[in-house]
């Protein structure tokens, strides 16, 4: 049975604060968290145990994106509450299967031992679902190492990785250009350029939406086309 009040003193990290630190063991060494990867996107997760159905199938499939999130200067880092040697005996198996059009993936990224579960405890990612296990979590955090979004599933639902990848790609874009991105936003749609704050920034928005590519519904609500190519 779970333990209520140990449920109700989970801390979680906030979105736009600092990733919380760490040094961690892992299948690729030793990391210290989120200073050895200044300068690049990372994607925390965690997933509640190795050698299990659900995270097999998430594991492969983020191998088999492994380059994309690569070519979008992101970083992958995983966790359960397991050993390295668990880890790396199913990261082993993992090479052999075939599923979904991925061929014997290799897990390229580091997957951290959090057998003392103080990575999972120091990120909420011990919930009412298990004392023992953790949620599958996932964390955006951006190249200045600032918590950008959260997602919390339980053990029984597989993440969904193109909306992973549309999230990476929504904040990247958002930093880089200063805008704002509807619902159901995907690359290559309109965005939203912030509203103005003053009276005369009204006027301004006004001339602003003559020129080509604007179109404005209402003086805070303004589209601009995707520059991206």
């Amino acid at each position: 049975m779970n333990d209520n009040n140990n449920v109700n003193q989970v801390q979680f990290p906030l979105i736009g604060t600092p990733a919380p630190a760490f040094v961690a063991d892992t299948t690729q060494g030793e990391i210290n968290f989120p200073a050895d990867y200044e300068g690049k996107w990372v994607i925390l997760f965690s997933h509640p145990a190795d050698f299990t159905p659900v995270c097999t199938t998430e594991f492969m499939t983020f191998a088999s994106m492994h380059d994309e999130f690569k070519a979008l200067n992101t970083e992958l880092v995983g966790l359960s509450i397991d050993s390295i040697h668990a880890h790396l005996g199913w990261l082993n198996a993992i090479r052999d299967y075939s599923w979904n059009g991925i061929e014997k993936p290799e897990i390229k990224f580091p997957v951290i031992a959090d057998i003392k579960m103080e990575v999972a405890r120091l990120y909420g990612m011990l919930q009412g679902e298990s004392d023992s296990n953790a949620v599958r979590a996932v964390f955006f955090i951006d190249p200045a190492g600032i918590v950008k979004t959260i997602l919390y599933y339980p053990a029984s639902l597989g993440r969904n990785f193109p909306e992973i990848k549309r999230i990476l790609i929504g904040l990247q874009k958002a930093a880089a250009e200063s805008v704002a991105l509807p619902a159901n936003w995907e690359p290559g749609r309109d965005v939203i350029v912030p509203p103005p704050a003053t009276c005369d920034g009204i006027v301004e928005r006004n001339e602003l939406v003559k020129q080509p590519g604007y179109k404005m519904l209402d003086w805070f609500l303004t589209f601009k086309e995707d520059s991206a190519d």
